[in-house]
């Protein structure tokens, strides 16, 4: 299970990383914007993305 923990957080790693690597002036456009967000909608991005998240999780584990 460890290695599940450690092989999905070196993946988010990589795809975090995409962007800056690709377009480091868009992605601090897109930092600066978000800076300007209220808390409130910043949270709602935030459960929006795990509740995304893990229910790919779960499709993916009813598909395998």
């Amino acid at each position: 299970m460890w290695q599940d923990l450690l092989r999905a957080t070196a993946l988010m790693l990589v795809l975090e990383g995409v962007m800056p690597f690709l377009s480091p002036m868009r992605t601090k456009a897109l930092y600066a914007a978000a800076a300007t967000f209220d808390a409130r909608l910043l949270r709602r991005f935030g459960l929006a993305a795990m509740l995304l998240g893990a229910g790919s999780l779960q499709a993916l584990h009813w598909l395998a």
